[in-house]
């Protein structure tokens, strides 16, 4: 065998050992019980046990919904004071000694809000989410975000806790743009803040090609992005398209802004029909992904190279 032939070799296995590691295929974790409307626009996993918690997308009621990681129905958490306007995108945030359920009203297909809603509502003890209960509350805070270049349409929110800051990612703009929130200090409470644009988001697109006008099928969209988790202890983000599930491994402590600027790991096609919500486990090994038109409840294994 030629030298040349054993060197090639041998710089084809280091490059296909370099390569990212790629999740399977998503299994089907279960059936949503919830929401009624079947349009499941928001997922975060609870801060404190194995539970989820979705909404339905504009027009549903204002209220969260908790289940187990089948999907089975557990609780129902009725919202007082509040609409659903738009609700696009939930979280979960630890922070002044509480874990709060952060509420993404901030929806606008035509971007003429000008501004959206953050609700904050303490998420209950666990020993309070039984099968089947139905419990009433009302956001302890309600912050409205004013876009600092104009209102933008969005979907995907992130919370960093330690950063005290929440990040918006929009979904219309040819190359997505990422904005930053900063929370204020101290007790939460009513205020308006202003979203700073801090950066591009390119490479949800493949081959860095912007999609197509958002009038059409979903192929013509399939890389907008609809949903977006942080991992709790910072080390990813997720991104959500209508197309595929996208890992932006973070390095150490770096920006945000740095972390999503990169190309991500593309974990697959998830092939719901509109996927709306995802979301990191609570002990960040798994992703789910839910659907606006579907009940599944599709579940990802982390890639180890995202962890």
């Amino acid at each position: 065998m030629s030298s040349l032939v054993v060197s090639w070799g041998r710089k084809a296995i280091a490059l296909l050992t370099a390569l990212p590691a790629f999740a399977a295929e998503p299994l089907v974790a279960g059936k949503l019980g919830a929401p009624p409307k079947n349009e499941a626009s928001g997922l975060t996993a609870s801060g404190s046990s194995d539970l989820l918690w979705t909404h339905d997308d504009s027009g549903g009621k204002p209220s969260l919904y908790a289940v187990s990681l089948t999907g089975k129905l557990r609780t129902e958490l009725q919202l007082g004071a509040v609409q659903n306007t738009d609700w696009e995108d939930l979280a979960v945030a630890e922070l002044d000694g509480k874990t709060w359920l952060v509420i993404g009203d901030i929806g606008d297909n035509d971007a003429k809000r000008s501004t959206v809603l953050l609700h904050f509502v303490a998420e209950p003890d666990s020993t309070q989410l039984s099968n089947g209960t139905v419990r009433v509350a009302k956001p302890d805070a309600t912050l409205r975000v004013r876009y600092e270049d104009g209102p933008r349409d969005c979907e995907s929110l992130g919370i960093d806790a330690k950063e005290r800051a929440i990040y918006l990612l929009t979904k219309r703009d040819a190359v997505p743009r990422l904005y930053r929130v900063e929370l204020p200090a101290g007790p939460l409470g009513d205020a308006e803040l202003r979203a700073r644009f801090i950066g591009l988001v390119p490479h949800v697109h493949e081959g860095g090609k912007p999609a197509s006008g958002f009038k059409g099928t979903i192929d013509k969209v399939r890389s907008r992005p609809c949903a977006m988790d942080f991992a709790r202890d910072g080390s990813a983000a997720v991104v959500l398209t209508y197309g595929e599930v996208l890992l932006f491994p973070r390095r150490a402590s770096e920006p945000w802004a740095a972390t999503l600027g990169r190309a991500p790991l593309r974990l697959g096609d998830h092939g719901l029909p509109q996927a709306e919500g995802v979301c990191f486990s609570r002990d960040g090994q798994s992703i789910y992904v839910v659907s606006e038109s579907s009940r599944k409840l599709l579940k990802y294994a982390r890639p180890i190279a995202g962890k």
